[in-house]
């Protein structure tokens, strides 16, 4: 089994990229989001899972870190979650709001990737929900309350990318959600 690669990148699409490993192109699925962080020619360590196709073709999916391959294997497990489904659960939100969203039995995060309805959303949310329980109140935060900043930062021009980087820097003492869309706009009126 291939546990993780290290290369260059050669090629950047938007749903795989190909890695240079000592003369060989690794061919490797990733999420949106991670193939807006990786640049052309830039040395690369990918933790991958590889996946056997019915029609025993071999394919690899890779993420930066660890904990998102840990989730992705998760999320495997739920009958009728695929490996594309489950990559473009990942390219949603972050795996801390992903957890978040299960433990309080939130589907919007779910919802939002194309070909899961309300009812595959709650199917997932049902399979995961024990992993995760106690979870949102370890952590403190509402998902609806966090999807609800979320909404109202793209609703003003900001990317899905930006908006979450925007609240993953909101600290902790901001608890209104029209505070927290206030400090966020601070935020991303600075890196503008």
């Amino acid at each position: 089994m291939i546990s993780y690669l290290e290369g260059k990148t050669i090629f950047k699409a938007e749903k795989y990229i190909i890695i240079d490993v000592g003369g060989v192109g690794y061919k490797v699925f990733i999420s949106k989001d991670n193939a807006a962080i990786l640049a052309d020619n830039e040395t690369v360590k990918i933790f991958t899972y590889l996946y056997m196709r019915e029609s025993k073709a071999l394919e690899l999916y890779g993420f930066i870190s660890s904990k998102e391959l840990a989730f992705f294997e998760l999320l495997l497990e739920v009958p009728g979650v695929g490996p594309k489904s489950a990559l473009a659960i990942l390219g949603e939100a972050s795996v801390d709001d992903l957890e978040r969203a299960i433990a309080s039995g939130d589907e919007k995060y779910l919802t939002r990737v194309g070909g899961i309805g309300k009812k595959k959303a709650l199917k997932i949310l049902l399979e995961l929900k024990e992993k995760y329980e106690g979870l949102a109140l370890v952590m403190g935060e509402s998902s609806s309350s966090a999807a609800d900043v979320l909404d109202a930062l793209k609703k003003l021009g900001y990317s899905d990318r930006e908006a979450r980087e925007a609240l993953r820097q909101i600290p902790g003492d901001v608890e209104n959600i029209e505070e927290k869309v206030k400090v966020a706009l601070k935020i991303l009126g600075t890196k503008r």
